[in-house]
């Protein structure tokens, strides 16, 4: 062989072997960002600082919650329109108006975070702490035993609906939220230091979507579920309208 040849060959071996080499760098760079983007995405990381309460229109407008403290078991059925909502709860009752602000507080923070162009998932995590003062409670022992007991209460009560999020109509039935956990208990006391729970795609396919609303922070003050459930109402339907009465309220 030839020397012009043997330096030819060694050319295309080396334009091969560099060929390969970037290949491995650019596969090695997207295996990076997957990993960073998963790691991002595992858990979206609630600070509680600064994000104003939010709610889902759709259940600021249809009735999801329980208006009573009381163990309620009763299964509900709702029509409006061509909108069908069954809540189903479970033996440890339905979830209630006051569950639902740990709701409020999650979605307060995950659409705070989108307004900031950070990315988000549906598995979230608090410290139980934040919860609490981000939904004005107490943080007192019984305030932590209450927040387990709305955890149990929003993953037991199962929604079956055709009602629309993010442009998406289906039939489908989902929990208040897919599962929780406690992720770290304060071994002196056994009040759980953090939170995880995962919301279900329904809600989350809302909050991306940006079909929410903000709610004034006094709202968290008002003691009745009645009184909860008429502001959640006026909220949602007056908007700029300069009157919205009884007889516009959904059937």
């Amino acid at each position: 062989m030839s020397v012009t040849r043997m330096a030819r060959g060694t050319n295309r071996l080396s334009k091969i072997d560099g060929m390969t080499e970037a290949a491995d760098k650019i596969e090695e760079r997207g295996r990076e960002a997957f990993l960073k983007k998963h790691n991002q995405l595992d858990f979206f990381v609630a600070n509680g600082i600064g994000a104003a309460p939010k709610g889902d229109c759709h259940s600021m407008e249809h009735p999801m919650f329980s208006l009573s403290k009381r163990n309620d078991i009763k299964i509900r059925e709702y029509h409006h329109g061509d909108t069908c909502i069954t809540i189903t709860p479970s033996v440890k009752g339905l979830a209630t108006i006051w569950d639902k602000d740990i709701l409020l507080y999650f979605a307060s923070q995950i659409t705070e975070a989108l307004n900031q162009g950070r990315q988000v998932g549906r598995k979230v995590k608090s410290d139980s702490y934040a919860i609490l003062t981000g939904t004005d409670r107490s943080t007192g022992g019984k305030s932590y035993v209450q927040l387990i007991a709305a955890l149990e209460r929003l993953a037991g009560t199962q929604i079956t609906t055709n009602l629309k999020t993010g442009g998406l109509r289906q039939a489908e039935s989902f929990g208040l939220i897919d599962s929780w956990r406690v992720a770290e208990t304060n071994p002196k006391t056994g009040r759980p230091i953090s939170i995880e729970l995962t919301l279900s795609e329904w809600l989350f396919r809302a909050l991306c979507k940006r079909e929410v609303l903000t709610f004034n922070r006094e709202y968290f003050k008002l003691s009745g579920g009645l009184e909860r459930r008429l502001y959640e109402l006026v909220r949602k339907h007056c908007g700029y309208q300069p009157s919205w009465g009884p007889g516009d309220f959904p059937s």
